[in-house]
């Protein structure tokens, strides 16, 4: 009986630990690794973080507010900047000290404040920052601070060894709402254009809702590998949150 009872444990302790291996591979658990009053800091990938500042609105309350940074070897490239200056220094100084991380550019998504409201705090760090060219054009009528390069449709821009990519597919939640990829860990960061599962249609002064699906339905099909999506606020999830803003707004005139 014994001997029975050894032979199996031989046969299936070996699957065992394969499994169990298998399973911390691929399962990586969110952590929060960061928090203030102003700013918090969630790891969401061996490479990935989302930052989360808060604004204060009439309408909504005290919204938070989310941005992604994304990291290779001592270099981080970060998707839109907390919503003010101070929380911004604040984000800068987490990723170069705790990071130990260059920033090597910032790449605001869209017009709003939530989006590039402490860009001026990068620029004073002389870092770099990207965007669509309506962003620019955008900002400037509105005389928020503007960001320095512009794209036409992409930029590709390098993080270490690793590529990060910002593309605009079309009009959303503004005419100018831009998208970040990180294809290393196949990572998605929607901004304001994707919306968390259950959320509401938010926002709308300068939505274009009769086109938002449909650039949403672009933007899936150009990344079909996607594994996690980060909405500009709220709970980041995977592929669902594409077709929870596709069916959102699907047939909106």
């Amino acid at each position: 009986m014994k001997n029975t009872i050894k032979n199996i444990l031989m046969i299936f302790f070996p699957f065992f630990l394969v499994s169990c291996g298998s399973q911390n591979r691929k399962g990586f658990k969110a952590k929060e690794i960061y928090k203030s009053n102003t700013l918090i800091i969630t790891r969401i990938s061996e490479n990935s973080f989302i930052h989360t500042s808060f604004k204060q609105t009439n309408d909504f309350g005290n919204v938070p507010c989310n941005g992604l940074i994304v990291k290779d070897h001592h270099e981080a490239v970060v998707f839109d900047t907390p919503t003010n200056d101070k929380s911004s220094e604040e984000l800068i100084q987490w990723i170069n000290e705790e990071l130990g991380a260059k920033i090597n550019a910032v790449i605001p998504t869209h017009f709003h404040d939530d989006s590039l409201g402490g860009l001026m705090a990068f620029h004073k760090k002389k870092i770099p920052s990207y965007s669509y060219v309506k962003t620019i054009e955008l900002a400037r009528e509105n005389n928020f601070v503007i960001p320095e390069n512009s794209f036409d449709d992409a930029v590709v821009l390098k993080v270490g060894d690793k590529d990060v990519i910002a593309k605009f597919f079309g009009e959303g939640h503004t005419k100018d709402n831009a998208v970040g990829y990180f294809p290393g860990e196949n990572i998605l960061f929607g901004g304001c254009l994707l919306k968390e599962i259950e959320a509401g249609k938010g926002y709308l002064g300068d939505a274009n809702i009769s086109a938002w699906s449909n650039t949403v339905e672009k933007v899936k099909k150009e990344y079909p590998d996607v594994k996690i999506v980060v909405p500009g606020h709220g709970d980041y999830g995977d592929g669902k949150l594409l077709d929870y803003t596709i069916t959102l707004f699907k047939g909106q005139q």
